[in-house]
């Protein structure tokens, strides 16, 4: 979910530089109402989401998007 309370879908995966650890972009399942065309996409159609800060909340992930 992002900040202003968009489901975009479910994690799959993260992208981490693994010499530093620091992780750069989440890998997301597209939630049926989210348009794929409107985000950068992998080879598998997972969305490819660069944030800056994430957070739980209950069962959610809260993110801060990059734009």
């Amino acid at each position: 979910m992002t900040n202003d309370g968009q489901i975009l879908g479910m994690i799959e995966n993260f992208i981490v530089d693994t010499a530093t650890g620091e992780l750069h972009h989440v890998l997301v399942i597209p939630a049926e109402e989210i348009e794929p065309r409107l985000y950068k996409t992998d080879a598998q159609g997972r969305l490819v989401l660069p944030f800056q800060n994430m957070k739980a909340v209950r069962d959610v992930v809260v993110m801060d998007l990059l734009k």
